[in-house]
């Protein structure tokens, strides 16, 4: 009789333990408040673009809360991924883009948690020439919870863009799933 107790209890010490190692490797990630106003918009998005072209976008949180992966759908147009990131005191903007290249876009150091996020070029790749179309800066403004306004900036050999993309929140991400 004591024996199967002992065992049972071993093997329950050896799971808890083994979970607490888990978590060890796994802090919980850096962030700042402005990259936590960011992580609120996990979950899916439909909207217009200002020439009224549907468009959705859907976000998710990935390895480990350290990265925001966007997935834009603009219509027949094919989709396009953005990564948000968190270095230093800044958030990096990563753009997938369906011309090919992937422009990288920065904030200004400490950005406030006000609804307003401001992206400006840093760096290109992928692309054959620094003046090859790329986007070229971000705005995003977040009036509540279930508003979403994008402006991107497109610059193509000197000539400049932008396309306004205006969202409403369709669902929140299903509990527990980032």
């Amino acid at each position: 009789m004591f024996r199967p107790r002992l065992v049972f209890v071993l093997v329950v010490c050896a799971f808890l333990a083994t979970l607490a190692a888990a978590q060890e490797m796994h802090p919980a990630a850096r962030t700042t408040p402005a990259f936590d106003q960011l992580k609120s918009l996990v979950g899916h998005w439909q909207g217009t673009t200002n020439s009224d072209h549907k468009v959705s976008v859907s976000y998710e949180l990935i390895s480990n809360g350290t990265v925001l992966m966007e997935r834009l759908s603009p219509g027949n147009e094919p989709d396009m991924i953005t990564m948000y990131s968190l270095e230093d005191d800044r958030i990096f903007v990563t753009h997938y883009c369906s011309a090919g290249n992937q422009p990288t876009m920065q904030t200004a150091p400490s950005p406030a948690a006000n609804g307003k996020l401001n992206f400006t070029f840093l760096r290109l790749a992928g692309a054959k020439s620094p003046d090859d179309a790329h986007m070229a800066a971000l705005s995003l403004s977040m009036p509540d919870n279930n508003h979403l306004v994008q402006t991107w900036t497109f610059d193509d050999h000197g000539k400049t863009m932008t396309e306004n993309f205006t969202y409403t929140r369709k669902s929140l991400p299903v509990h527990g799933a980032t």
